[in-house]
């Protein structure tokens, strides 16, 4: 059980909702004469995204990703990897990333490079969450969520050692 007393909310289950439903309606219009190719990025993405295509009016398709520059602590090694592939090809799509967080932005960076080269129509990046300050490398989002301050957040997907995604809000630990 979580001990709500260690987390504070930050973003509240409503304005999470609100949001999306948003961000929803802006990618509806921004891709209703595309092919749009819905790539998660696992885990953190998955609670997100699956609330995000509900609010998408258009057809779909959805595959994932799973990436990892972090070994096992907290700390990047610089090292990127690839654990999980795309099942499907992007090629002539109009894909659109969908991620958690972006801090440093080092795997985003490394990920886009990876995808562009997969000749996708078009490639964009949706964020529930942004933290500016963090960023080492030259990487923007086309749709964000949140600005947020650098601060450690779970819940929404997001965790801590694997526990605090299932939170329905996004808190500071």
């Amino acid at each position: 059980m979580v001990d709500d007393q260690s987390i504070k909310v930050l973003i509240s289950q409503e304005d999470l909702h609100e949001r999306i439903k948003e961000m929803g309606a802006q990618l509806t219009e921004d891709y209703r004469d595309g092919n749009l190719f819905v790539v998660g990025i696992l885990k953190g993405a998955f609670v997100f995204m699956a609330d995000l295509i509900r609010s998408i009016d258009l057809p779909l398709e959805v595959d994932f990703v799973a990436i990892s520059s972090y070994g096992s602590g907290t700390k990047q090694t610089g090292v990127v990897r690839i654990l999980k592939d795309l099942d499907s090809t992007i090629e002539g799509k109009d894909v659109l990333i969908v991620e958690d967080i972006i801090d440093s932005g080092l795997t985003l960076k490394y990920l886009v490079e990876n995808l562009s080269s997969r000749k996708p129509r078009s490639l964009r990046i949706c964020t529930l969450l942004d933290k500016p300050e963090r960023r080492e490398v030259d990487i923007s989002t086309d749709y964000t969520g949140f600005v947020i301050p650098n601060l450690f957040v779970v819940g929404y997907g997001l965790d801590h050692d694997q526990i605090y995604r299932n939170l329905p809000y996004v808190g500071i630990v």
